[in-house]
């Protein structure tokens, strides 16, 4: 019965395993409804700054702000990946390291330096592995990320760019459209482009100033642009880890089933032996 030992073995193991993915996938379910809900509460805030980003600008304004400065030849660009600290959530990490490369191998073969900030430590131990220096690192970007996390990452990068030490500055993070899509994308969040539409026709009288409003309305526009990459980032990963997770605790279940199933046939096929043995020997009495 030493078969029937390993089999017994292996459906407890499986068992054991299962567990552990199902309950990862029930964690996992509950981050992401919290998630989602972080990332649609933050979208109509954006719109309303995208709105009044429209209503004051104007060309005669964009000329007094740094933030809206577009270089006439692009020499050096910094590019913000934002990865997971952890893993076991399908191609989410590998995903996005992909298109962190392809941007990066593009924009290198165009003569343009590459000055790389990444966020998560799948990220980091990836291009670390490469050998690529990583201007800036960080891991200590909890689940529920913040407006100061996102103020700590681009407000450096913003006083660099309006000194003119950077071209441009863009956030490779995932597009969270539903539980079941979030493709990876690159993005630029500086310069600052104005969205366009109809509500830039219409016209306002402002109190303060258009420029005054304009100077404390960048700042915030970009810091929200990389805050909500971050909040699509964390929907995007627990999205993806719970779909891996589910994937998991099926495999497992399908695989118990053979496991059984074996382990059922051997069992049957050796008390056939026994009786079989118990028939002859008392025949031959």
């Amino acid at each position: 019965m030493a078969k029937g030992r390993e089999l017994k073995g292996r459906i407890k193991s499986v068992e054991n395993t299962r567990k552990i993915t199902r309950t990862m996938e029930m964690v996992a379910a509950s981050k992401m409804k919290r998630a989602t809900d972080r990332v649609l509460a933050a979208r109509p805030y954006a719109n309303a700054l995208g709105d009044m980003l429209r209503y004051v600008y104007t060309p005669e304004l964009a000329q007094q702000f740094p933030l809206l400065r577009r270089p006439v030849q692009v020499k050096k660009v910094a590019l913000l990946l934002i990865t997971a600290n952890r893993g076991l959530c399908g191609g989410f990490n590998a995903n996005l390291i992909k298109e962190a490369r392809a941007r990066m191998i593009e924009w290198e073969a165009q003569g343009i330096t590459v000055e790389m900030h990444i966020v998560g430590k799948k990220g980091i131990g990836f291009f670390k592995y490469l050998g690529k220096h990583i201007a800036t690192q960080r891991t200590d970007i909890t689940d529920k990320p913040t407006a100061a996390d996102a103020a700590s990452l681009v407000d450096g990068l913003m006083a660099r760019f309006a000194a003119g030490d950077l071209d441009a500055v863009y956030v490779t993070s995932t597009k969270f459209k539903s539980a079941l899509t979030a493709p990876p994308g690159t993005d630029a969040v500086l310069p600052v482009t104005p969205p366009t539409g109809a509500a830039a026709a219409r016209e306002f009288l402002l109190s303060p100033s258009g420029a005054e409003i304009l100077e404390a309305l960048l700042p915030a526009y970009v810091r929200n642009a990389v805050y909500r990459s971050l909040a699509e980032a964390e929907a995007g990963f627990q999205s993806a880890q719970r779909t891996a997770m589910k994937n998991a605790t099926d495999n497992a279940t399908d695989l118990l089933q053979v496991y059984k199933r074996t382990y059922n046939t051997a069992r049957q096929a050796q008390i056939t032996q026994e009786i079989a043995e118990i028939v002859g020997g008392a025949a031959a009495l």
